[in-house]
């Protein structure tokens, strides 16, 4: 994905609000051995681009003045009720340096799992997202958590995941939760009422 920035000379509070008063996002670039630069952005297309998920984990070539370089989103600041993003923080990427950031999971076939289809479960997404360190290139813009096989009383961690290729998770050791299957409380006790008024044979 490619993201036009501008040059910023002015900074400070003032500055800053006259660049959004006029469409702009104040934000800076970081990281690497070169020294911070400040830039400006297109608010609106800003805005639509924070939108998508690809956006925010994904390796970006921002141009400032015809020269590219590659960048990740690291923060963002959006104004509390306006379509407004206040600033955006870009961290250089070094193609050959190990990097860390956060990848979406997205997960697959829930509807077809054992869970939903013969006990009508709800399945809790644990987590939303992955801490993971890979080299720019391997950066996958989402990790695919298959549900397929998933039952009541079950749950998927870390561990049953397949991870693309080069892709490691910083999960400091711990085989956390990523989803969970469970029968509604409402849903177990109606059960359970059911079954006491049956008539005994």
């Amino acid at each position: 994905m490619k993201v036009i920035a501008y040059n910023r000379t002015l900074q400070g509070t003032g500055a800053s609000r006259r660049l959004r008063k006029a469409g702009q996002t104040p934000g800076i670039i970081y990281g690497g051995t070169a020294a911070p630069v400040l830039i400006t952005l297109d608010g609106n297309a800003m805005w639509h681009a924070l939108k998508k998920e690809a956006f925010h984990g994904s390796i970006l070539d921002l141009e400032i003045d015809g020269v590219t370089q590659q960048v990740l989103l690291r923060d963002f600041q959006m104004h509390a009720f306006k379509q407004l993003v206040l600033h955006a923080d870009f961290q250089r990427v070094d193609a050959s340096q190990p990097m860390h950031a956060k990848v979406a999971l997205h997960f697959v076939n829930g509807d077809t799992s054992p869970a939903v289809k013969l006990h009508a479960a709800v399945i809790s997404h644990v987590m939303a997202e992955l801490d993971v360190s890979c080299l720019p290139a391997d950066l996958p813009e989402f990790i695919e958590v298959d549900l397929a096989n998933l039952d009541v009383g079950h749950s998927i961690h870390l561990d049953d995941l397949v991870l693309p290729k080069g892709v490691t998770a910083l999960n400091h050791g711990q085989n956390l939760t990523v989803a969970t299957a469970a029968i509604p409380a409402g849903q177990v006790s109606a059960e359970a009422e059911a079954a006491a008024e049956e008539p005994k044979k």
